[in-house]
């Protein structure tokens, strides 16, 4: 792995921006993978910024999303559809084809997940993926103890995912289980950059650098990788 250690959130957000903007303009129709979640908001926001300057900026680029919760439909404003729609999708050129996003209500979730690596094989795999980090370890939603070999699949979320998701429900109740993409799949990426920001994040980041690889620790298959690159700030940093 390699790391770059940035002054803030902002910092970092423009740094994972200007990453994404040039992987498009490199190649137009490249396959990415995209994360949700607080951290990469600031980089979304500053892609939109951009390309509504620039004219069919995301035209041929194809998205696959790491996660979404099961029964949430993607009209609730707490899905990761809505998520990715209000901060992502209303602002660029994406054709509607090529964005994809697990449907956590589909009538078969099994088929659901095999569709959905089929769909990432046709597309030719994914060539630059964005991870966000959670305080356990979790990358995309496999959390502590997800087998490195896995594949995309239902999963049951941890009180500590939920809870750190919970202000994003009424009520605070967040699903106790979620779509999301394997290890494995994620690992097939030609490229990874991970962002994480804030003092919360120094103790999953510590882990990240120091410890050997573990599925008591997801985001330590990272270190199998030949490309990735980290990028946080000095609070995450520690």
């Amino acid at each position: 792995m390699r790391w770059e250690v940035l002054a803030d959130y902002e910092a970092v957000s423009v740094r994972a921006a200007e990453l994404l903007l040039a992987a498009i303009r490199n190649e137009r129709s490249i396959v990415l993978g995209l994360p949700t979640g607080r951290t990469p908001e600031g980089m979304y926001a500053r892609i939109g910024a951009q390309c509504r300057r620039e004219y069919h900026c995301f035209a041929q680029t194809t998205t696959f999303n790491l996660d979404e919760y099961v029964g949430v439909p993607r009209t609730h404003p707490a899905s990761y559809y809505s998520y990715m729609r209000q901060r992502l999708f209303e602002h660029v050129d994406l054709n509607p084809a090529r964005i994809h996003v697990p449907c956590g209500t589909a009538p078969s979730l099994e088929a659901e997940c095999a569709s959905y690596e089929r769909s990432i094989r046709d597309a030719g795999g994914l060539a630059l993926t964005f991870l966000g980090l959670g305080r356990n370890g979790h990358i995309g939603f496999n959390e502590p103890g997800a087998p490195f070999e896995s594949r995309t699949r239902v999963v049951e979320l941890t009180a500590s995912t939920r809870n750190a998701n919970a202000p994003f429900f009424p009520g605070g109740e967040v699903p106790n289980r979620a779509i999301t993409m394997g290890i494995a799949t994620i690992l097939d990426s030609l490229r990874i950059v991970l962002i994480a920001s804030g003092a919360a994040k120094a103790g999953a980041i510590r882990r990240l650098r120091d410890e050997e690889p573990s599925p008591e620790f997801p985001a330590s298959a990272l270190a199998r990788h030949p490309d990735v690159l980290v990028i946080v700030d000095k609070a995450a940093a520690g």
